[in-house]
C-alpha cells in the first residue's frame, strides 16, 4: 500500500516539528538535523566527521529528548572491549543462573564518540547491531528495539592512535556528514546562553518512540517508480566502473539510497520519490562507500569529484516518470 497524499502532508508537518524542536538546542544546523532525522526514520545510522566541540553530543541528547527516547554515549578508547559495548553475561550465585547485563548499545540513540580510537575487534561488535538491530551474546539474541540509531564521530584532523574504519563498517552507515561550526549569528546566540550547559534539557517532547517507529513504517510505503530505481542502479554501476575507484557503491548502498530517498520525499509532503531526491542525498549517502584507487587518489581524485562526474554523465528520468498516476 502506497502512502496517501494526506499521510504525506501529515508526515511532512510532523517532520518539520521534530526538526524545529531539535533546532532550539542545536542552533543554525537545520540541514544536518534534517539529515539525522532522515537516517532515523530510514532506520539507518550516521557518521559525523567533525572537529571536537561542534555539538554532536548535544544533537544526540536533543534527538532523544524530542522523541522521548533513551540515549547513551560510549567513549571509544583503545582499551574498550566488545563486552563494554554490547553487555556481558554474569553468573548470579543467588539464583544459580547466568544473567545478561545489557551494555550501553541498548538505547534508542547511541553516540559512539571517536569510534576510530577503538580496536578493530571492538568496532566489529557494532556490525551485527547496526545491520540487524540485534545483539548476539553467548548464543542468545537480544533485540535492540525501535527506534535504534548509532551516531558515530571521528576527528578528521587528529589521527594519532586511531584505527581506520573498515569498509564493511563504513558501508553500514546510511549517511556520513559533518555538523561544522555555527554561523556568526548562532555563535553569538550560543555565547549569550553560555550558562546553559545542556540546552536539550529545556526541550519538550514532540512525539513518542512508538510514533517514530510508525513514521518509519509509513515512510517505507512511499512510492518509487521503476524509472527512479533504474536511475539509482545506473549511478551505482557507474561508480563501480569509474577508473578512479576500486570499489563503488555496493548493493547495500543502493538500498540505503532508496530508504533515505523515501523519507526525504515524505518529509517534503510527497508520497513519491523524484530523481532530485536522489541527487540531493547522493553525496552524504554514497561518497563514504567509495574505495579509491591509490594512484588516482595520489593524483588528487576525490569521491566527491567522481560522484559529481557520474551524476552529470547519467541522465535522470523525466520527473513525470516518478509521479504516481
Amino acid at each position: 500500500m502506497t502512502m496517501t497524499t494526506e499521510q504525506a502532508e501529515w508526515f511532512s508537518g510532523t517532520f518539520e516539528k521534530l526538526v524545529a524542536n531539535v533546532g532550539q538546542a542545536v542552533l543554525g544546523k537545520t540541514h544536518v538535523i534534517r539529515l539525522t532525522f532522515t537516517a532515523m526514520l530510514a532506520e539507518g545510522h550516521v557518521l559525523f566527521e567533525d572537529a571536537p566541540g561542534t555539538g554532536k553530543t548535544m544533537l544526540a541528547r536533543a534527538l532523544a529528548a524530542t522523541v522521548q527516547g533513551s540515549n547513551n554515549r560510549i567513549q571509544f578508547t583503545p582499551d574498550l572491549l566488545p563486552s563494554d559495548v554490547t553487555g556481558v553475561t554474569i553468573y548470579d550465585q543467588k539464583t544459580q543462573k547466568f544473567e545478561f547485563h545489557k551494555g550501553p548499545i541498548f538505547n534508542n540513540i547511541v553516540l559512539a564518540d571517536e569510534i576510530n580510537r577503538a580496536s578493530p575487534k571492538t568496532q566489529s561488535a557494532l556490525l551485527e547491531v547496526m545491520e540487524e538491530s540485534r545483539v548476539t551474546v553467548d548464543g542468545t539474541t537480544y533485540e535492540a528495539g525501535r527506534p535504534f540509531m548509532v551516531m558515530a564521530t571521528q576527528n578528521p584532523i587528529e589521527q594519532a592512535g586511531t584505527y581506520r574504519l573498515p569498509e564493511a563498517q563504513l558501508d553500514r552507515f546510511l549517511i556520513k556528514t559533518s555538523i561544522g561550526y555555527p554561523d556568526h549569528a548562532s555563535t553569538v546566540q550560543l555565547l549569550g546562553g553560555a550558562n546553559l550547559k545542556d540546552r536539550s534539557k529545556a526541550l519538550t517532547p514532540v512525539i513518542t518512540t512508538q510514533a517514530i517507529a510508525d513514521m518509519a513504517d509509513l515512510a517505507a510505503t512511499t512510492h518509487v517508480d521503476t524509472a527512479v530505481l533504474e536511475y539509482i542502479a545506473r549511478l551505482c554501476e557507474e561508480t563501480r566502473n569509474a577508473p578512479e575507484t576500486r570499489l563503488g557503491v555496493s548493493v547495500r548502498g543502493a538500498l540505503a539510497m532508496v530508504r533515505a530517498a523515501k523519507v526525504w520525499a515524505a518529509s517534503q509532503g510527497r508520497n513519491f520519490v523524484l530523481p532530485d531526491d536522489v541527487k540531493d542525498l547522493a553525496a552524504v549517502v554514497w561518497t563514504h562507500r567509495f574505495v579509491m584507487d591509490p594512484e588516482a587518489e595520489f593524483s588528487g581524485a576525490t569521491p566527491e569529484a567522481v560522484l559529481t562526474r557520474v551524476l552529470a554523465a547519467v541522465a535522470a528520468p523525466q520527473q513525470r516518470a516518478a509521479l504516481v498516476s
